[in-house]
């Protein structure tokens, strides 16, 4: 029999809806010639995190409308990429990508021990959704030993992603429950968990409203600021990789 869902989920549901009803890749930014080259580094980086080659399982949470999930299945991987959302995952069905790597459930990842355990855990932007002690927890469960998770995720110090949360009734691309991180917290927080080699790297100082111009020059400034300490703190997302 199929488990109800809690109030969080269903808001996660509903904002599904509102995102496929109003072009979820233009809210979330990735539509431009900035957004997509965010995307792509996005993508590559995750998929490097977490090791994906050939004859490896992965758990992709929140895939959206698999967006990611077609970069990820590039590296060979089988993936298992949920959501909450039959919207969304209606579109991401339509990229019909390889069934023999690819399969999506409409599923709460804490319900896939079955389906487990998986070599790597990957996604973005979905944390910052999740009841985040708890959720740490069931990643490290679902995680064969040596397994890695790997994540890009809002920083909640860049003054953008600080001022639409603080503001969130005014961007209803951002979703009621939703939050970011600041990476010291992070960090304790996914050591508490169990996971050792805890790397969180700042990056991504590209917004997508650039012009395609300008995407050169930004992307040579972003790359400097990078590796300015102190600076890169402010910088839009967060990469995460640790290790069970």
């Amino acid at each position: 029999m199929e488990q109800s869902r809690t109030k969080k989920e269903e808001q996660e549901v509903l904002h599904g809806k509102w995102l496929t009803e109003n072009d979820p890749i233009y809210q979330w930014g990735w539509g431009t010639p900035a957004g997509q080259r965010r995307a792509s580094r996005r993508g590559a980086l995750i998929a490097v995190g977490a090791g994906l080659k050939d004859n490896m399982t992965a758990l992709e949470i929140g895939c959206g409308t698999g967006m990611f999930t077609e970069m990820f299945s590039s590296y060979g991987a089988h993936i298992l990429a949920v959501d909450l959302s039959p919207d969304l995952l209606e579109a991401a069905r339509k990229r019909n990508l390889p069934k023999d790597r690819v399969e999506f459930l409409e599923i709460p990842f804490e319900r896939c021990d079955e389906k487990g355990p998986f070599d790597a855990i990957i996604g973005s932007s979905v944390l910052h959704h999740l009841v985040c002690d708890i959720a740490f927890k069931k990643i490290y469960d679902l995680l064969k030993p040596g397994g890695v998770m790997s994540f890009c995720e809002p920083n909640i110090l860049n003054p953008q992603v600080g001022f639409c949360l603080k503001f969130r009734k005014y961007f209803p691309e951002y979703s009621p429950d939703e939050t970011a991180f600041v990476r010291w917290k992070l960090s304790k927080q996914l050591k508490i968990a169990g996971f050792s080699d805890v790397k969180i790297k700042p990056f991504d100082w590209l917004h997508p409203a650039v012009p395609k111009t300008l995407i050169p020059m930004v992307k040579a400034l972003e790359y400097a600021l990078e590796r300015f300490p102190g600076i890169r703190e402010f910088f839009g997302s967060l990469w995460i990789v640790a290790k069970k």
